[in-house]
């Protein structure tokens, strides 16, 4: 029975999982404003969800999946995007529905019950969004600008995303509850980045690419921590050499800003593994 919830669990995960992405994509591309602001607090709410699935999946033997469900970014105008969104919470409405019905372990129950009344909340609210863009005729964007600085941007974009999943999937694996916090700490850093990133593609009429790579699943912490502290090298090198690169003063800032809170990540990382390694 177990098997069946975790694989259910691991569905509604996958589900937040894309609507985190969709809400935030479309907040991103809308830039500064009072919509973008209601979207993105409403993308938070998915992010707790996701944690919360994630939490209880590992309690019941399982792993979280931090796979994407199906999303709808569709494209401009805005009021396709809030129409989207409905339609993104009138899909986790129903699965949500679904899998409380099926479910009889009382506290995994009631966790779905808390979440679905989110969702219906978040229903009512991209409703209410699509009238109200629409009174509002926002006006489009233009394209993104290609060239370096866009390639550049997303692929911090990407690795940000990137090392958000791994980050939280080691923190739910993990077994020490310093290594548990330093990751999950470390997640909601690397996601600060992402809507950095975000932000200066958004300023150069941009829109943000939300992709991700691969990440590492390993279950051992001394793995995980050794995994996270080589990307974490890899990646400060390279935002080094892109600070290096740019002309812009207040891109050059954020890029250094970054860069030096990969440093941070790596010693970080790897105190923690020296400690791990005398308890052996």
């Amino acid at each position: 029975m177990s098997k069946h919830i975790v694989e259910m669990l691991n569905q509604d995960l996958e589900g937040e999982h894309a609507a985190i992405i969709q809400y935030l994509t479309h907040a991103y591309s809308m830039g500064e404003g009072e919509v973008a602001c209601e979207i993105e607090a409403i993308a938070r709410e998915e992010m707790r969800h996701l944690d919360w699935l994630a939490e209880t999946i590992v309690e019941l033997g399982g792993v979280p999946s931090m796979n994407r469900g199906m999303m709808r970014l569709g494209d401009h105008p805005v009021p396709t995007w809030m129409h989207n969104d409905v339609l993104q919470e009138e899909d986790a409405i129903v699965m949500y529905r679904k899998h409380i019905k099926a479910v009889t372990e009382p506290k995994v129950k009631r966790l779905l019950q808390r979440i679905l009344s989110d969702e219906e909340a978040h229903h009512a609210a991209f409703s209410h969004l699509v009238e109200k863009v629409a009174r509002k005729k926002m006006a489009d964007r233009t394209g993104p600008r290609g060239g370096r600085i866009a390639g550049m941007l997303n692929w911090g974009i990407e690795h940000e995303y990137t090392v958000v999943l791994q980050y939280l999937l080691h923190a739910y694996l993990a077994k020490d509850e310093e290594v548990k916090e330093e990751l999950h700490d470390q997640a909601v850093n690397e996601m600060q980045h992402l809507g950095w990133l975000s932000e200066g593609m958004i300023d150069r009429k941009g829109t943000p690419r939300m992709e991700h790579t691969s990440i590492d699943r390993s279950r051992d912490m001394r793995d995980m921590l050794k995994a996270d502290i080589a990307i974490e090298r890899q990646v400060a090198a390279e935002y080094g050499r892109y600070t290096e690169e740019v002309k812009d003063k207040k891109l050059k800032q954020l890029l250094a800003r970054i860069r030096d809170h990969e440093v941070y990540h790596d010693q970080v990382f790897s105190d923690h593994l020296k400690r791990l390694g005398k308890k052996k």
